[in-house]
């Protein structure tokens, strides 16, 4: 990271980050197969074509759930928006990045990705830390409404649940075994279902893990797009 030009993305708390970081460091591989399930559950809840959970590490962000961006696995810190996800209290939204980049990461790093909308909630470990990000994606810019936003908060919690579960299995085979298979089926049997959460359907929403889909409404200007660390 050149950190005279991307300084802004180091927090002051950075080292006590990266401690609460540690544990999942086993989790350090991109594409793994139950996240890889969840986020593309999280993509067909909000109609778009790409979500990812990510971890953001010293130098670097790893996409352990992809879905829809095969070309991301791990990269630089600075050319993610998920490093700037984690500073932010609720969702780090840029609703249309072309014409309202951040300042904070590298604009051309989204430019390459053809990536015009996202919207990021931070997946914190037990003493708060900003460990990572649940993310969508769009290849067109688009708001995030207020049930989308309370949406994505709801399911970072569960990303972040998953992520101590996985971690916790890593270190034990048998335990990994027992659940690995559950999971995968679960979240298999979740992937047809429609989109919800952008206000087109008339059918009452499902639900993941007891979370209901908000009801749907029009787009409205909440949450308001990420400016505070854009400056």
């Amino acid at each position: 990271m050149n950190d005279s030009t991307y300084s802004d993305l180091i927090p002051a708390y950075e080292h006590e980050r990266l401690e609460a970081l540690r544990p999942y460091r086993v989790l350090g591989t991109p594409g793994q197969g139950v996240f890889n399930d969840f986020v593309s559950v999280v993509a067909k809840l909000f109609d778009v074509p790409i979500a990812l959970v990510s971890l953001v590490r010293e130098s670097d962000v790893v996409f352990i759930g992809n879905a829809g961006l095969p070309e991301a696995t791990i990269v630089d810190r600075e050319d993610s928006m998920c490093s700037v996800a984690i500073l932010q209290d609720g969702p780090a939204v840029f609703d249309d990045i072309p014409s309202k980049p951040c300042a904070l990461v590298n604009p051309f790093a989204a430019q390459q990705m053809d990536l015009k909308f996202y919207a990021g909630q931070a997946l914190r470990a037990a003493d708060g830390m900003g460990i990572g990000s649940l993310c969508v994606l769009d290849r067109k810019p688009r708001q995030l409404t207020k049930p989308e936003g309370q949406l994505l908060e709801q399911l970072a919690l569960v990303a972040t649940d998953l992520l101590q579960l996985q971690a916790a299995q890593a270190t034990d085979a048998t335990l990994r075994a027992r659940l690995d298979g559950p999971l995968h089926e679960s979240l298999t049997r979740c992937a047809p279902w429609p989109s919800y959460a952008n206000g087109t359907r008339a059918a009452k929403p499902p639900t993941l893990n007891g979370i209901p889909t908000p009801a749907w409404t029009k787009p409205s200007t909440w949450p308001r797009p990420c400016t505070a660390p854009c400056k």
